[in-house]
């Protein structure tokens, strides 16, 4: 079903800039609330650390956020709302290039209630509003797919398979799951009778080499740090025998989740649109075509994964993007049959009320004591933290031979790094003696022999100064002090301690 020319087209159009930009500016004030209420959320710090230190690699992930973090960093000077206003300016170009492919595969109506689908989903908001690797990566994605539909449309044109091929690159430096892009772009080449001719195409072959040869040195830095990345990702896929209760809670949880970030009756929109074009695949449009292969056959196999274990919300992310440009087609009549009036308004107003709810919830949480409710106190309590850990490490008798160390977890070497105003370099302590994180990859306190440490205990009262480790290691331990900070009914708290004169120390080895 070919689509007809919308004489409302630049209407359509307008009205969706019209919509970006009051969105926007709503963001942007619930953004400088956010920052106001809130410090940045444990990977965010973690991910600022990373950034202080660029490499081809880190423990879990590729560069790329770590490199964004370095140059957000540098450009804002660490600030809070730098991370911040990074998040929604991805969110944003990424809601744009999604707008686009819509407008090229179909018309201006379905662009703007892709959009709109895509607004009113508590994702969106999530997405716009917390900077973590899925940012960049739904932003190459998008691009990724805007760009191999018109590398498809001229198949003959160098540049456009050359921007697709940089995208790709720099998609699979910001996270493994663009891997799986090629295969997509050879799936549809294969299925569409139209596109056969791209399977002889020397510039797709090109592209696609070119594209994932950027993982090279990705693989290098794994091959030196004894493929810990791939470590880490096997045990996202450790199954777990459970009985049939708890196999029965865990799916539900998956798809409730699901449902739950793009809300219930879009998220069952989303679901009878792919149901929908499986029962009249033989007679999808070329465009229909290509948004079902690129959204209904991988998100089948994060289904049948779901049976087996827990699956992580932003998993699939990627493969829902087409999905919603697909459902806002079915919505539209523009796929061999139609949808029901009702999904579309239901998917609107049950969107947009829970949407408004969330916005809601934030305005009030951040700008009255409700901030110090327990949920949120991960994400809370961290700046003064970090204020008065500055304090004793100002107080300590050699500034310039004294080092911080955290224990625990790697959000507290992370929060105390950002937070603390000198913004120090934070070593960790991994009890395990294995490598569990970025910090025992990076040289240890074996780099710093002869200095004091300044050591923050999360744990108050679990014995430091009795601790075998630090006695042998240090020639003395003094207990400073210690922080506390209240967050409604529970309290951030730290020992601090003084380890004068590092005599030795045991450095961690990736196995």
């Amino acid at each position: 079903m070919s689509v007809p020319p919308d004489p409302d087209s630049a209407l359509w159009q307008k009205r969706f800039w019209q919509l970006l930009a009051a969105v926007f500016v709503v963001r942007i004030g619930v953004m400088l609330l956010f920052v106001n209420g809130a410090d940045l959320a444990g990977d965010e710090a973690y991910y600022w650390d990373w950034g202080r230190r660029p490499d081809w690699c880190y423990y879990s992930k590729p560069p790329m956020i770590g490199w964004m973090m370095a140059v957000i960093g540098w450009l804002t000077g660490n600030a809070e709302w730098g991370i911040r206003f990074a998040a929604l300016l991805l969110g944003t170009v990424t809601l744009v290039i999604i707008h686009r492919i819509a407008l090229v595969l179909f018309d201006a109506r379905t662009a703007f209630l892709t959009a709109l689908l895509l607004l009113l989903t508590i994702a969106s908001a999530g997405l716009n509003l917390l900077l973590t690797i899925d940012a960049p990566l739904l932003l190459c994605w998008t691009l990724g797919l805007l760009l191999f539909w018109f590398a498809a449309q001229k198949p003959t044109c160098n540049i456009r398979w050359l921007a697709l091929a940089l995208v790709i690159g720099v998609g699979t430096l910001s996270k493994q799951m663009m891997l799986a892009f090629p295969a997509l772009m050879l799936v549809f080449a294969a299925v569409s009778r139209e596109d056969r001719g791209l399977l002889r195409n020397v510039r797709m072959w090109a592209a696609i080499l070119l594209g994932m040869a950027f993982i090279i040195p990705v693989l290098k830095w794994n091959q030196e740090h004894a493929w810990i990345t791939l470590e880490h990702t096997k045990h996202h896929f450790d199954g777990e025998t459970r009985s049939f209760g708890k196999w029965i809670s865990r799916t539900l949880e998956n798809v409730g989740l699901q449902a739950l970030i793009y809300t219930p009756v879009t998220f069952a929109a989303l679901v009878a649109a792919l149901i929908a074009a499986v029962k009249h695949r033989a007679k999808l449009t070329r465009p229909a075509l290509f948004l079902f292969l690129a959204s209904a056959p991988a998100l089948a196999c994060f289904a049948v994964l779901a049976l087996r274990q827990r699956i992580n919300p932003n998993w699939p992310a990627a493969f829902f993007v087409p999905a919603f440009v697909l459902a806002a087609a079915w919505m539209r009549g523009l796929l061999p049959t139609k949808a029901n009036p009702g999904w579309q308004r239901w998917s609107l107003r049950v969107g947009g009320t829970l949407v408004i709810i969330v916005h809601l919830a934030l305005v009030v949480i951040f700008a009255t004591d409700l901030k110090s409710i327990n949920k949120l106190a991960s994400i809370r309590g961290w700046k003064e933290a970090g204020i008065e850990a500055q304090k004793f490490l100002d107080l300590v008798p050699q500034p310039e031979k004294t080092f911080v160390m955290a224990l625990g977890h790697r959000y507290h070497a992370a929060q105390m790094a950002f937070y603390m105003p000198s913004h120090p370099r934070l070593y960790r302590w991994e009890a395990s003696g294995t490598v569990q994180s970025q910090y025992e990859i990076w040289p240890g306190p074996e780099e710093r022999l002869g200095f004091d440490a300044l050591i923050l205990d999360p744990s108050p009262g679990t014995g430091l100064l009795v601790n075998s480790v630090f006695i042998e290691s240090f020639e003395k331990l003094e207990h400073r002090g210690d922080i506390r900070i209240p967050l409604g009914q529970e309290t951030r708290e730290f020992s601090v301690y003084l380890g004068r004169n590092l005599k030795t120390w045991k450095a961690v080895k990736a196995q």
